[in-house]
């Protein structure tokens, strides 16, 4: 692999990663109570949407969050949260993560890109350096909770997740229907190999109720995850129902949880931010 051109990236990969101690990383995860890896075994079932949202109904609760987006190809957290730009400091100095809120903070490589389609062409070295740049060169603070958005599937992301950050618990993420269950029982045998805790499992996009009659509609099935979970003796953590304006909302940048206080959804997630506070 010829120089690289990313910002923040030398010939060796991003600023300083060689310097990048193991006593450094500890240094900095010590300032964090809780960590949370939240993965799901193939793309498209809302695992970043949960990340967010989670993360957001953990701030309403009073905890101090951080959001770390380790997906260096497909960074969508800025974006969901309605924030750009990254608040670099000076020589010396560590990068200002973004901030939503007094309590829910992000970071994602998006930030730090020259623009939106700007596509990162790095292979696991890199993104392992920049996953612990992300850890000791943002100056996240005292954190209650770190969620950390990672890129669907067992690939180099959750991979150098599970190998720095060494007290994370895992969150997998699925829908009902049998070919995300059937990527979710890789997730989790991924997770068993690298003795990454799993912490529970959720059901994303379970029904939806009709605006005009009120019915549930199963969109995708229901009960999978749940089943899943107690096939490998896990914590169920939930069902968080389809909403559109969900959709709307994670596209706009605007908060679901806000506009929507009343809904199944907003409960849901707040249901399963008391288990991550209580656990």
């Amino acid at each position: 692999m010829g120089e690289c051109q990313q910002p923040g990236c030398s010939s060796g990969g991003p600023q300083n990663a060689g310097q990048d101690s193991d006593e450094n990383v500890k240094k900095a995860l010590a300032r964090i109570k809780h960590k949370f890896l939240v993965m799901s075994g193939k793309g498209g079932v809302g695992k970043t949407s949960v990340s967010v949202n989670m993360a957001m109904a953990l701030a309403e609760k009073g905890f101090t969050v951080g959001i770390m987006d380790v997906d260096v190809h497909g960074p969508d957290v800025p974006r969901m949260l309605g924030l750009t730009g990254v608040k670099a400091g000076s020589a010396g100095e560590k990068l200002e993560p973004l901030h939503y809120s007094d309590k829910l903070s992000a970071i994602s490589i998006d930030g730090i890109l020259p623009d939106n389609d700007t596509a990162v062409i790095w292979r696991g070295p890199l993104k392992h350096a920049a996953i612990t740049q992300f850890i000791t060169e943002v100056n996240w603070g005292d954190l209650d909770y770190l969620i950390i958005d990672s890129p669907p599937g067992t690939g180099d992301e959750p991979m150098s997740v599970a190998q720095t950050v060494t007290d994370a618990h895992a969150i997998v993420v699925t829908t009902p229907q049998e070919v995300a269950l059937s990527d979710v029982r890789k997730s989790i045998n991924f997770c068993k190999k690298l003795n990454l805790d799993i912490f529970g499992i959720v059901e994303n996009m379970s029904g939806y109720a009709c605006p005009h009659c009120g019915k549930t509609i199963e969109l995708f099935g229901s009960g999978g995850g749940e089943k899943t979970a107690k096939q490998f003796g896990l914590r169920f953590l939930g069902r968080i129902p389809f909403d559109p304006n969900m959709v709307k909302a994670g596209d706009s940048g605007n908060a679901f949880q806000l506009a929507y206080k009343d809904s199944p959804v907003t409960k849901a997630l707040h249901d399963i931010a008391d288990i991550m506070a209580n656990a």
